[in-house]
């Protein structure tokens, strides 16, 4: 399978920063995976979004949408899981 370019909006930088240190480098680690495989196994579409989906890190999570022809994955939001679906 071919690599896809990641692309991340303004707001990880800072949703990263407020994450306790143990899961930032989880939820990075997470996040390079997804150039080789933008399906994985445990990721889920969420309902209501055209190409938006989540990975679960723990009590955090992932929100990224994928374009499967530019191969290109944005990652939108790397939250709490209590807060990450307001406003979606």
């Amino acid at each position: 399978m071919a690599s896809y370019k990641l692309v991340a909006k303004p707001s990880v930088e800072r949703d990263l920063r407020s994450l306790p240190k143990p899961m930032i480098a989880r939820a990075l680690e997470q996040i390079e995976q997804l150039k080789e495989n933008p399906f994985p196994r445990q990721s889920i579409k969420l309902a209501g979004a055209e190409q938006l989906y989540r990975l679960r890190t723990g009590d955090y999570r992932i929100i990224y949408g994928v374009d499967v022809g530019a191969k290109l994955i944005t990652i939108h939001y790397v939250r709490h899981r209590r807060e990450v679906y307001r406003g979606l």
